[in-house]
């Protein structure tokens, strides 16, 4: 097997193996730190090495890779010669529009299921178009770590999660709450939340009439159409 597993070990330099052994590095081999990816493929094909992997709460998050310092420094030098030629930049162009044009597409799609969730009363669809157009900016981003990035869900699901979320920041006290760190704790607060915002949107979505100072009313008032409070 050319990559072995590993967590931190205890001292800078060292790694724990999965029975609890401490082990040191073999002499010559360097940490190369994770971010390129194209670098650490290659060096997990061309092997051996060490993968570090640290986990924080279910997820595992890489901190670098052990392996021979003159393999590092060779498959470096090939990349860095691939990279600067022309082919590449073609390549990396053409790459880049295609995602711009996927994530041009998805945003469309996000806003359009936020609104097929909202579904408001005729006299109220300028507000779920506002609505809908703040909640998509703020959650569609890439690499935002949003619920809308995730892909385990259908868009309408997320559409969902996403607006109850944007609520829950934009139209209620969640963020100046003071919420015991007690388990579970935060999980009620949000349920309760959540259902009091959808109490909400059935109101606009049977068109009954609201308050000037209903949270939604509010925060048309207030925003300035990025999704924020001025």
């Amino acid at each position: 097997m050319n990559t072995e597993l590993f967590s931190p070990g205890p001292q800078p330099g060292q790694v724990r193996a999965a029975d609890g052994r401490v082990l040191t590095p073999p002499a010559g081999w360097v940490l190369v730190p994770p971010g390129d990816a194209a670098l650490t493929r290659r060096l997990k094909a061309a092997g051996p090495c060490w993968l570090v992997q640290e986990k924080k709460g279910r997820k595992l998050f890489s901190q670098g890779l052990w392996t021979e310092a003159g393999q590092v420094e060779r498959i470096r030098e090939q990349l860095e010669r691939e990279r600067a030629s022309e082919s590449f930049a073609r390549k990396q162009a053409a790459g880049l529009e295609r995602r711009e044009r996927a994530q041009e597409a998805y945003v469309e799609d996000f806003q359009a299921a936020v609104l097929g969730f909202l579904a408001f009363h005729s006299r109220y669809l300028e507000l779920a178009q506002e609505m809908a157009e703040a909640i998509t900016k703020l959650a569609t981003p890439v690499g935002s770590g949003t619920v809308a990035r995730t892909q385990r869900i259908p868009v309408e699901e997320r559409a969902q999660a996403a607006v109850i979320a944007w609520m829950r920041h934009q139209t209620t006290g969640y963020d100046n709450m003071v919420i015991p760190r007690v388990k579970g704790k935060r999980r009620e607060v949000r349920r309760m939340l959540a259902a009091r915002s959808q109490q909400l949107l059935l109101r606009y979505r049977r068109g009954e009439p609201v308050a000037p100072d209903c949270p939604l009313q509010t925060w048309a008032r207030t925003t300035d159409r990025t999704g924020l409070r001025s």
